[in-house]
């Protein structure tokens, strides 16, 4: 591996003129003397020891060196560009970044996006979903809302919801006999032994079935007639209301507790959502009893 890399204009220039065929060219393009273009690529060949281009008066043509060192140039002055347009990005300013799990984005957040957009479409809201809690204080992350944060520095911190689990299935499901019915497995809560010891309801569950780490996953495959499971009450509501779900029992149990993480440098900006969150999250209120 090389000790040190050459510089970068040497690379702009030579790929320029690479890809032109000429140094003329080149140079107007990037805004130089042809002379420098000639000046970088002798630096280049210098740093390679080897010559890049074969010249015959102001033609000039790649050598196999030349050929073989364009493709990698061009793929990484590409990369670069994307690279550099992408860090926009962090620039918006009116950019919120909410970190939360893949389950609460795909299965509370998504169904409900288009109202906070019609609501505050000023707000450019960057949802960055992860299995793993953030760092919020080396992470560049405005608001964090999960089932598995605590208090961090530098964030206020506010319990937003006490969930509850139930044990569902897809209506088709409930038509055939009980020992019949698959079973599905989550992790933490959604393990069939929490229910066990909280309600101590037998509705069939069955020690062997499909295992899921992701309480989304798990919600999605009992929503496909795959087996019973126990289920978010509050992830589990849209699926409901379109009828993909039907309780076994009106018996719930504890569940985890949501909830915000909010950066105190982001707390103006954060504001809208804050509220609009709490909103959504009132509207849900039970519809089962505990």
């Amino acid at each position: 591996m090389l000790k040190h890399w050459p510089p970068l204009s040497t690379l702009r220039g030579f790929e320029a003129a690479a890809r032109l065929g000429s140094f003329h060219k080149a140079a107007e393009e990037l805004h130089l003397t042809q002379s420098a273009i000639s000046q970088q690529i002798r630096s280049l060949e210098a740093y390679l020891e080897q010559p890049l281009f074969f010249r015959s008066g102001r033609s000039v043509s790649l050598t196999d060196a030349g050929h073989d060192l364009l493709s990698t140039t061009q793929a990484l002055l590409q990369q670069l560009a994307v690279g550099i347009r992408r860090l926009g990005q962090y620039q918006k300013p009116n950019q919120l970044v909410l970190n939360t799990t893949p389950a609460f984005a795909r299965h509370w957040l998504l169904p409900r996006l288009g109202d906070f957009r019609r609501r505050h479409p000023d707000v450019d809201l960057w949802i960055f979903s992860t299995d793993e809690v953030p760092d919020m204080t080396t992470q560049t992350i405005d608001i964090a809302v999960r089932d598995d944060i605590s208090s961090q520095a530098e964030c206020s911190f506010k319990v937003l919801h006490a969930d509850r689990l139930y044990p569902a299935c897809h209506p088709n499901l409930l038509a055939q006999p009980q020992e019949q019915r698959s079973t599905l497995h989550g992790e933490r809560e959604m393990d069939w032994s929490h229910w066990a010891v909280e309600a101590g309801i037998d509705v069939g569950q069955r020690d062997q079935g499909l295992n899921f780490s992701d309480p989304g996953l798990l919600l999605d495959a009992a929503c496909a007639g795959l087996g019973i499971a126990l289920v978010s009450q509050l992830l589990s509501r849209q699926a409901r209301a379109n009828g993909l779900l039907q309780p076994l029992v009106e018996q719930t149990i504890r569940g985890p507790n949501w909830a915000m993480l909010t950066h105190r440098d982001s707390e103006t900006n954060a504001r809208s959502f804050n509220e609009w969150l709490l909103s959504n999250l009132e509207n849900d209120s039970p519809t089962m009893p505990g």
